[in-house]
């Protein structure tokens, strides 16, 4: 092949999906190549049933797979996640018009584990004063918290109540307002989601900017602040191919990649047996250049199906829980998100709940049981252990732009930052909404 591109993606995940779609829209000449014959990569969604017990397996002739009831109505989520419905997800959907083909469903409820039962998360001063999760005074304190938060505005410095936003650290903003530990705990983690505790020594601008987004999610849809894709997270990936394609992205499915080519250290292109392809960058997901990345760590995730929603979540239909690290004596939260036949991934009275972690001990299965003794009875458990990756540069000298691998998390603010840091390493600015000019309905 002669012809040569600006950018080729490899690996159809969804995160080398979005950026497909963002670097055609900025006028780039993208080829995406895909060694599989599946879009979704390690975040694909599994249908027939019967392919999920292959895949880990299991002999789906030998499981009674009947009582499952129709096949072809499930659609599982290798690594499912949230998403936040007024986070970087959504609105990059909104812009480029990826959600004229999909439908979405609010997430029912958002929980918090202490002191072993779960608590519907407060993210709003009435909720704040009716939840069990804390007592009467610390209630008032912490519904002045969020009305501070809700009014804050960095542009305005009368809305700063002596707090410095950039001087001030999340341990002195709690301590400002007097929370106790065990509330900015799952302030901290349930509704700013962050993954361990370093946040309390840094500025609180971000903190406040966490929590305002969650306030501002839930305020959309009223239950929770996540949101959910009818028929799984597999038609995320397709999307944004299908945004890619308009923008004049081209596709190759089941196309080995034997190896990037470099001059003077710097790609010049991609071998595929005899052909090579010439371009000027590359982005993909670990897996293509395990040279070029470091392991991180693990991740160990247990898929359950089960035919009951999760006790003591008033029956809810979806929801999440997040296990916050210190509750159960860990260095990092435990996940769980559960989606069910009402959001066309089960078939009818049939859950779909994920438990997830960062591995810490040589028994991940172990660490993940705080979160399973949450479900109730679990009709069949498929557990992965993945390894996590992180690239071991910028990529801005060689011009190859790796993806983290996906992590523990249940919902996809780190997806979302990760996808725009490499956009901004690979193009030098920050990706440009007002670009998006067309949408989906156009032909292609």
């Amino acid at each position: 092949m002669d012809e040569e591109y600006d950018a080729i993606v490899l690996g159809t995940g969804l995160k080398e999906c979005i950026l497909s779609g963002m670097l055609s829209v900025s006028g780039k000449k993208v080829l995406h190549i895909d060694r599989n014959k599946y879009y979704g990569g390690e975040s694909a969604s599994i249908t027939p049933l019967e392919d999920l017990f292959t895949r880990f397996n299991f002999d789906p002739t030998q499981m009674a797979i009947e009582e499952y009831g129709r096949s072809r109505d499930w659609n599982v989520d290798l690594i499912p996640k949230f998403l936040m419905a007024n986070g970087q997800l959504v609105k990059l959907l909104l812009h480029t018009g990826v959600t004229r083909y999909l439908e979405f469903k609010s997430i029912e409820g958002s929980y918090v584990y202490k002191g072993g039962k779960i608590y519907k998360v407060p993210a709003d001063e009435r909720e704040a004063l009716s939840s069990s999760l804390m007592g009467m005074f610390e209630k008032r304190r912490f519904r002045s918290f969020l009305i501070f938060v809700q009014n804050f505005n960095i542009n305005e410095p009368k809305t700063y109540c002596n707090i410095d936003p950039n001087k001030t650290t999340g341990a002195e903003l709690y301590q400002y307002y007097k929370l106790e530990k065990d509330t900015a705990d799952f302030t901290g983690h349930a509704l700013a989601l962050y993954r361990d505790d370093d946040y309390l020594q840094e500025p609180c601008l971000d903190l406040i900017n966490r929590v305002r987004l969650y306030s501002d999610s839930l305020s959309m849809y009223g239950k929770s602040p996540y949101l959910y894709p009818m028929y799984g997270l597999g038609e995320l990936p397709q999307g944004f191919a299908r945004l890619s394609a308009i923008y004049g992205g081209t596709y190759m499915l089941d196309k080995p990649v034997d190896e990037l080519v470099f001059e003077n250290g710097r790609v010049v292109g991609v071998r595929s047996g005899t052909e090579t392809v010439k371009c000027k960058q590359v982005y993909c997901d670990p897996s293509y250049v395990l040279d070029r990345v470091e392991k991180v760590g693990q991740v160990i995730r247990c898929i359950c199906l089960m035919n009951h929603p999760i006790p003591n979540t008033n029956n809810a239909l979806s929801c999440q829980i997040i296990i916050p690290q210190k509750q159960v004596g860990r260095k990092s939260d435990i996940y769980i998100s559960m989606v069910s036949y009402t959001h066309q991934v089960a078939s009818k009275n049939w859950f779909i709940a994920l438990v997830s972690t960062t591995v810490e001990t040589d028994n991940p299965e172990a660490e993940i049981l705080p979160g399973l003794t949450l479900l109730g009875p679990i009709k069949q458990k498929f557990v992965t252990v993945s390894d996590l990756y992180k690239p071991k540069d910028d990529g801005k000298d060689n011009q190859v732009f790796i993806s983290t691998s996906f992590d523990a998390t249940s919902h996809f603010e780190t997806t979302c930052s990760d996808v725009l840091d490499i956009f901004r390493r690979g193009t030098g600015e920050d990706f440009d909404f007002s670009k998006v000019k067309r949408d989906l309905n156009d032909d292609l």
